[in-house]
């Protein structure tokens, strides 16, 4: 891994959920699209990651107008609502529900492709229990990822995969988990999502584990120790930058937190937060 730095430029996005069910989540911008693109851009971020409750919500014909008339690019597609909304995982001991679940994340590869953009699978890699066992879902998780990736990697971009901490699944929790995932796969088209609420619980040194990821990180998702905007918690962002730099990482760091106190404001402090640390 060369950790000798040379000039990179890192991004900016911020999160849009775009699903109802989701209110009270980490995202910053809620509902309407073009309302959460004006403020994007108006802010200053290169991007936006859309939380879509499902492909149909960010067609080409919807998306690529905001996007071109605001100048800001799409930095992902999160799949999370295939959970959230229904009631999908990859890992299901039901065959139908694991069928349906793949289907979801394929349909929003296809969607966010046209834009150049990733899909995230976090919440929908589920868990283990006692109706199926943690080898069998690994399994489960391992078939899915390499049918899905496959598929992207068709569509020229790749599949991003984020571990979650313990109180959210029992799948994969640590970056070098999601590192040992990665290498088991056939496919070699999964990269791993960095989300930095997630690591403050369970990594020992964030930006350590950071650096251990080396080419495996596709993607940083940016927010403090408490879930609010970066600056209003404990974590070390000078550390972590200084890793991501010394990693050469040119990816996007995206807001995903709490819209803390008020969207606006949360998104104002993140921007701020980027150009201290990561511009």
């Amino acid at each position: 891994m060369n950790l000798t730095p040379r000039a990179t430029k890192m991004r900016s996005a911020v999160t849009i959920s775009l699903a109802p069910q989701a209110r009270g989540g980490p995202f910053v911008f809620w509902d309407d699209l073009e309302v959460g693109c004006a403020k994007a851009a108006a802010l200053g971020f290169d991007a936006v990651e859309i939380f879509a409750p499902s492909a149909d919500a960010v067609g080409v014909d919807t998306v690529g107008p905001l996007l071109e008339r605001y100048g800001v690019k799409l930095a992902a597609l999160g799949t999370g609502a295939g959970l959230l909304v229904h009631r999908l995982t990859l890992t299901s001991p039901d065959s139908g529900v694991r069928e349906r679940a793949v289907e979801f994340v394929r349909a929003l590869i296809d969607a966010g492709a046209r834009f150049g953009a990733p899909a995230i699978v976090g919440s929908m890699q589920g868990r283990w229990g006692d109706a199926v066992g943690r080898e069998e879902a690994l399994a489960h998780l391992r078939e899915a990822l390499n049918d899905l990736a496959e598929h992207a990697r068709s569509r020229m971009v790749p599949v991003l995969f984020e571990p979650l901490n313990r109180y959210e699944t029992n799948m994969v929790n640590t970056l070098a988990d999601g590192v040992a995932l990665v290498r088991s796969l056939r496919t070699m088209n999964v990269k791993l999502l960095g989300d930095l609420f997630h690591m403050n619980i369970e990594e020992i040194d964030p930006a350590s584990s950071l650096k251990q990821t080396g080419p495996h990180l596709g993607h940083v998702h940016l927010a403090d120790s408490n879930r609010r905007p970066a600056g209003n918690g404990h974590i070390d962002f000078a550390a972590v930058a200084t890793a991501l730099r010394q990693m050469n990482y040119d990816g996007y760091l995206c807001a995903e937190c709490l819209p803390y106190p008020d969207p606006h404001s949360a998104a104002d402090t993140t921007i701020r937060a980027f150009d201290r640390y990561f511009r």
